[in-house]
C-alpha cells in the first residue's frame, strides 16, 4: 500500500501548524515549526500571496489527510461515508476519523504519535473485544474495548509511553485502565471532543463541487 515517505516535519511546514506527527519531539524546541516557521521548498520563505476560496479549502482537505495519516482515495471514500450518515457531513467525517483504531490508540496514549500507533496496530500488539487485529483503519463502534495483548503488555515503548500519556489528551469519550493497559470507547465524540485545528466544512465545500 503506497505510503507518504518524506519528511514529516516538511508537512507541518507546509501547513504552518504543529500536526504533532513525531511524537514527542513535537513538544520540544527541536520542532520544526519553531526553528523554520515557513513553507518547505526553495521559495518556501517568499511564499506570502493570499489564497483563493479553493486555495484554503484544499489546504484544509490537506491538513485533515495528514493529520489522520490517510491517502486521499481512503479521504474520498469517509467523505461519502459521512454524507450517507444523518447529521451534519463535515462532523461525520470528522467522527470516523477519530474512531479509527490507530488514532483510538493513539489518544488513548498507547503511542506517541498516530504513525507510531500505526504501527503496533500492524504488527499485531492490539485487540478489539478480544480478538488481535491488525488493520489501522478498523472502525471501532460504542462499548468496544481496545487493549494491548497480553504478550506486549511487557514491550518497554508501550510502557513508557501509557506512563506519559498526559500529552495524548486522551478525550471524555473514551476510558482506559492503565493498569491493565485497556480502553473503552464510551460514546461517539462530537466535534466539541475533536481537537483538531480543522475546518470542516471548508473540507464539505470542497468535495460538494
Amino acid at each position: 500500500m503506497a505510503r507518504y515517505l518524506d519528511g514529516k516535519c516538511r508537512q507541518c511546514r507546509r501547513e504552518g501548524i504543529r500536526l504533532y506527527l513525531k511524537g514527542d519531539r513535537c513538544y520540544t524546541d527541536k520542532c520544526a515549526i519553531e526553528r523554520r516557521a515557513y513553507a518547505p521548498g526553495e521559495h518556501g520563505k517568499d511564499r506570502r500571496s493570499k489564497l483563493t476560496p479553493y486555495g484554503q479549502q484544499l489546504r484544509e482537505k490537506q491538513k485533515a489527510r495528514r493529520i489522520y495519516g490517510v491517502l486521499e482515495q481512503q479521504f474520498r471514500n469517509y467523505f461519502s461515508k459521512a454524507e450517507r450518515k444523518k447529521g451534519i457531513t463535515g462532523e461525520n467525517l470528522l467522527m470516523l476519523l477519530e474512531t479509527r483504531l490507530d488514532n483510538v490508540v493513539y489518544r488513548l496514549g498507547i503511542a506517541p504519535s498516530r504513525n507510531a500507533a500505526r504501527q503496533v496496530v500492524r504488527h499485531g500488539h492490539i485487540s478489539v473485544n478480544g480478538r488481535r487485529v491488525d488493520i489501522p483503519s478498523f472502525a471501532l463502534r460504542v462499548n468496544d474495548t481496545v487493549a494491548v495483548v497480553d504478550a506486549s503488555k511487557g514491550i518497554q515503548a508501550i510502557k513508557d509511553c501509557v506512563a506519559n500519556r498526559r500529552r495524548t489528551e486522551m478525550q471524555t469519550w473514551l476510558d482506559f485502565d492503565e493498569r491493565n493497559f485497556i480502553g473503552r470507547v464510551l460514546k461517539m465524540p462530537n466535534r466539541e471532543e475533536i481537537p483538531v485545528p480543522v475546518q470542516e466544512q471548508l473540507i464539505v465545500e470542497l468535495y460538494s463541487k
